[in-house]
């Protein structure tokens, strides 16, 4: 049966994609965003479709639609977008939870968190489960954005003890694919947009960190599952691709599909805590919603790779 779904951040990367899947699924889709890092570019295409509403709004502040699902997707996740305006970042995070978390306890619908693997930190276990508290520092320049989606989840878990909301919780891992921002800073866009543009590709640290990175497909396939499971599993949850790559590794993949760059690799100095070592367990994924990505790195980033060419040339 069509549902009324509302996206908060349906206009970013990730959120654009969702709306697209869930208007294909043949829902409203009521999509919110106040365009700090969306795009109208990303929905163009579906703001003449008859089930798709655009509402220009910051989720900061109270929202009165009726909905039965609420996806809350909203708030910058790109380091060098979260640090800009830090305050606003964890307002984001808290007070938007807050708010779209008092809309689910009035229209009594389902509300998904779309949370992060930066709640761990800089990890000391390798993978990590959802069992693993983390390793955060909460006074760093990227707590805004750690703390701020770690208060969020608190959040959520006291209304569903609280108040019995039907809540959803997955920790998304390193996610690419077309929509990104060129500016996005993040280190799949960087690579590509600099190898495109014949800039030198610059690795922060030696290269040695590791991180996994899941296609934007994978991720909303399981996003979708983890909103429709009916077994009383609410999360938290990693969905990401536990395949791990050096960031020099990256570099020197996104080169060699890119033969006609002319860009070297340079390193410059590691940002403060920035992690080491980002890999998902996946297991809990795999047992609760029968899912796993299927899209490997490699037919990834040529996907990604042709989006940038579009865009940039």
């Amino acid at each position: 049966m069509p549902k009324t779904i509302l996206v908060t951040g349906g206009a970013g990367f990730i959120g654009s994609h969702l709306c697209r899947r869930l208007l294909g699924d043949d829902n409203e889709v009521i999509c919110v965003d106040n365009f700090y890092t969306g795009d109208k570019k990303n929905i163009a295409d579906l703001l003449g479709e008859k089930n798709f509403e655009l509402i220009r709004h910051d989720i900061t502040l109270p929202l009165y639609v009726e909905v039965d699902q609420i996806y809350n997707l909203a708030c910058p996740a790109s380091p060098v977008h979260y640090q800009l305006d830090p305050v606003q970042t964890t307002k984001t995070s808290v007070h938007g939870a807050i708010n779209m978390l008092g809309l689910a306890k009035r229209t009594k619908s389902k509300i998904l968190q779309a949370s992060t693997s930066e709640i761990y930190g800089d990890p000391t276990v390798s993978p990590q489960s959802e069992s693993y508290v983390g390793n955060v520092n909460c006074i760093g320049p990227r707590a805004c954005y750690d703390e701020g989606k770690r208060c969020a989840e608190t959040l959520f878990f006291d209304y569903y003890r609280q108040h019995k909301l039907d809540i959803r919780v997955i920790r998304i891992f390193n996610t690419y694919g077309p929509n990104m921002r060129p500016d996005d800073g993040r280190v799949v866009s960087n690579f590509i947009v600099q190898a495109l543009k014949n800039q030198d590709i610059t690795i922060y640290g030696d290269g040695s960190q590791t991180r996994s990175f899941q296609y934007i497909d994978d991720l909303i396939d399981g996003m979708v599952k983890m909103m429709n499971n009916e077994s009383g599993f609410v999360g938290p949850v990693n969905i990401g691709n536990p395949g791990e790559f050096t960031i020099k590794q990256l570099a020197e993949m996104v080169l060699g599909m890119i033969p006609e760059s002319k860009s070297r690799i340079v390193y410059v100095d590691l940002p403060a805590d920035d992690p080491r070592q980002r890999r998902p367990d996946i297991a809990l994924a795999k047992e609760k919603l029968n899912w796993e990505p299927k899209i490997s790195l490699e037919v990834g980033l040529g996907k990604t790779i042709d989006y940038f060419r579009e865009i940039i040339f």
